[in-house]
């Protein structure tokens, strides 16, 4: 690999790298926030179902029962979003960084890249870890929520079943 001194396009990939993260963080954010507005929207219905009346006791736990389960769903999107707004500050803070990292390489400190860079890469790597962290509670909502439509589905089916 050539030296950032020699060629120029070094510096600028280390400048994209965190630039191309940081609108994969934008998205995942934006995508996050759509489904914390979906969980929000079936809590506040699920909550109006339990202050109807005329709930039998079975029909208000099973109520309960989903309003825990969304609440749970909740705490992990809202965890989720936190990490990717974490990685998205990183990795903003990474190119920007990396950008003031490459002014040394046209110069004769290269002890001064070196300390630039190795900042560069540790918000990179904090942002990097964000992400999979936000993504491994974004499957365990997935997951929840699967699981909460095969409940919502086969309590359906009973009803259907019986008048």
């Amino acid at each position: 690999m050539a030296l950032p001194a020699e060629n120029p396009f070094t510096a600028l990939t280390i400048v994209v790298a965190p630039a191309i993260l940081t609108n994969a963080s934008s998205l995942l954010c934006f995508g996050t926030a759509n489904r914390l507005s979906r969980v929000m929207d079936r809590a506040r219905a699920v909550s109006a179902q339990l202050a109807g009346e005329g709930l039998n006791e079975g029909n208000r736990a099973m109520y309960e029962h989903q309003l825990k389960g969304l609440e749970v769903r909740w705490n992990l999107i809202l965890r989720a979003m936190r990490c990717f707004y974490m990685s998205l500050g990183s990795f903003a803070a990474a190119a920007l960084i990396s950008l003031f990292g490459s002014m040394p390489v046209f110069s004769v400190l290269p002890v001064g890249f070196i300390a630039i860079a190795l900042i560069a890469l540790s918000s990179g790597t904090i942002g990097v870890g964000g992400l999979v962290a936000g993504c491994a509670m974004m499957m365990r909502e997935t997951r929840l929520a699967v699981q909460s439509l095969a409940e919502e589905t086969k309590l359906a089916a009973q009803r259907s079943n019986h008048p």
